[in-house]
């Protein structure tokens, strides 16, 4: 089911006469899920919003260079994930480097007062653990945890081996496991 809409989405697409009915069903179908992909990741609406727009800009752009070599699915999160990582590296008031910088982080206070974060006091600490790791191991960690993404798909989206995603997960789930025993939450 997923495959055939996907392919009268890109049917429409390369149809000069439907291409924009195309491309808002694509958006339509994939906003929501691209959204929250982004926005473990970055942790702030307005700042989501910003990467899910560039994204879409750049699929506009690009959807005629589609080969279909992956799913659909995979090469839109590949793009996202890319412009998220572009704008995190940008944007390095989503970094720090230690579980003390975390404390008075500003993204991590404005997570509490924002009306779409619903986690409890454990969650709002495994954001800020999270917060320590490099930007590539966040995003197999958030893709693998939340999105119980496969590393079969996350090595396509990211360009690289799965025993390396392994890898990179096992350490982040370690940093994650020593910041919640320095916490005394464990």
């Amino acid at each position: 089911m997923k495959q055939a809409e996907d392919q009268q989405i890109l049917d429409w697409i390369s149809s000069k006469d439907q291409k924009e009915k195309g491309f808002r069903s694509l958006v339509e179908k994939y906003k929501e899920k691209l959204y929250w992909h982004v926005r473990r990741m970055v942790l702030n609406h307005d700042d989501a919003d910003d990467v899910l727009q560039n994204t879409f800009i750049k699929v506009y752009k690009s959807i005629d260079h589609f080969e279909g070599k992956s799913s659909l699915y995979t090469w839109l999160y590949k793009i996202a994930t890319n412009e998220t990582l572009t704008y995190l590296d940008k944007n390095k008031k989503y970094s720090y480097d230690t579980m003390e910088d975390s404390e008075d982080h500003p993204a991590i206070k404005n997570l509490k007062t924002d009306p779409l974060y619903d986690g409890d006091e454990i969650q709002f600490h495994l954001e800020r653990a999270i917060g320590t790791l490099p930007d590539k191991q966040k995003v197999v960690f958030k893709m693998r945890y939340y999105e119980e993404t496969p590393y079969r798909e996350i090595a396509q989206i990211l360009d690289t081996s799965e025993g390396a995603l392994k890898a990179s997960y096992h350490h982040a789930i370690k940093k994650i496991e020593e910041y919640f025993k320095t916490k005394e939450l464990l």
